[in-house]
């Protein structure tokens, strides 16, 4: 398919290929785990008008206020009574040529009022038509079928995320969870357009939590950095930038990436999904709309590391004057080996988990010092503009 993304080494003992939900390679280690909905029940009220659930929390009773219709969850019937509340907030996002061809992929509404509506979506998904708009056209399938010509209301190639607008009026967004209080073993579902069938429902459970996938664009040689959520729900290509919910259908993760074996040219799942935490993802998207520019944010560290450096750890091989890094006096040398409790194998999984921050974030970093022993330096993130 036209649309790839390329995964570099992140340093981990088995090998893998590991492609964007459009097809690409990776090589890393991951671990899956299997697993269906529990049986346990769960109460909640659906709004009528908007489709977001609320739990019912303490009562046994489907007794809910006026505006909303009862339903339960994390039975047999669980998902069902789920799925048709999301389905019409998720969209097919298609980038078609004068030719006729084109690729497709997915996306969710996530703000609508009387003027239109905005839509989440990967970047590489349309980075085809951001570079070349003359040849390609940009639309969405709405649930009901009907097809609205879409433009772009601003993207951000380092997180892969991009924010579409239709002037169509009122449609109903998803609920946004949140994606901090997640733990492995925990229900999800995904939604999408897999391989173009629009309306795809799959569930399963999250696998893994802040898995660094780094992925890279054949589009526009563009890099994007991603402190992932690990899934087993089946994801295929056409997938990308659709809805992962958590049991309650709010919205916790946009897909963003598959494995396949490795040397595998084309991918479909083999239960290794990977989605961007929607808390990470809306920081950015809110950037977008709100920015007079339409443009986001990125955190900034300021350091450059030795690309030649093959042990254990990101080794600095330079700092930018003024930066945080400098300013707290991490000396040129010096390996990071933990960032705020998470162990740093390599210079990706160090970009990783630094991206996943705000800027003005408070971090702790650990590193080896060039002369032996080790240091751990408390300091603030800056910012730059993520595009940069």
């Amino acid at each position: 398919m036209p649309i790839m993304k390329k995964i570099q080494s992140l340093g981990t003992l088995s090998k893998i290929a590991i492609g964007v939900v459009i097809g690409a390679t990776l090589v890393g280690g991951v671990a899956t785990a299997a697993g269906q909905f529990s049986g346990a029940v769960v109460n909640a009220c659906v709004d009528n008008s908007t489709g977001a659930l609320y739990a019912n929390a303490g009562s046994s009773s489907t007794v809910c206020p006026a505006g909303r219709s009862a339903v339960t969850l994390g039975s047999g019937s669980g998902i069902k009574a789920i799925v048709p509340k999301i389905e019409p907030s998720v969209v097919t996002v298609n980038v078609t040529a004068s030719d006729g061809t084109g690729d497709t992929g997915s996306g969710e509404i996530i703000k609508s009022d009387s003027t239109g509506s905005y839509i989440v979506t990967n970047n590489h998904v349309i980075d085809a038509f951001a570079q070349d708009s003359a040849t390609y056209k940009l639309s969405v399938d709405l649930s009901d079928g009907r097809n609205i010509t879409a433009t772009i209301v601003g993207r951000d190639t380092a997180y892969d995320l991009a924010v579409l607008h239709v002037s169509t009026p009122n449609l109903p967004a998803i609920a946004i969870g949140d994606s901090s209080t997640l733990s492995i073993g925990d229900p999800v579902i995904a939604f999408g357009s897999p391989l173009g069938l629009d309306g795809t429902v799959t569930a399963g459970i999250i696998s893994s939590l802040n898995r660094p996938v780094t992925t890279q664009s054949d589009t526009s040689n563009t890099q994007s950095y991603v402190d992932a959520i690990q899934t087993d729900a089946a994801i295929n290509p056409g997938n990308s930038g659709g809805a992962l919910t958590d049991s309650m259908g709010r919205l916790v993760g946009i897909n963003c990436a598959i494995a396949s074996l490795n040397g595998q040219s084309t991918s479909g799942s083999i239960g290794l999904g990977f989605a961007i935490p929607i808390n990470e993802a809306m920081r950015t998207v809110n950037e977008i709309i709100t920015s007079p520019t339409h443009t986001s944010t990125r955190p900034v560290l300021g350091v450059y590391f030795d690309t030649s450096y093959t042990g254990v750890g990101a080794k600095i091989s330079q700092l930018v004057t003024g930066d945080p890094a400098a300013l707290a006096g991490v000396p040129i040398g010096a390996v990071i080996t933990n960032i705020a409790g998470t162990r740093i194998p390599d210079q990706e999984t160090a970009i990783v988990k630094i991206r996943s921050y705000a800027p003005g974030a408070s971090v702790s970093i650990t590193v080896t010092l060039p002369t032996g022993g080790s240091k751990v330096y408390q300091l603030t993130l800056g910012s730059a503009p993520s595009n940069s």
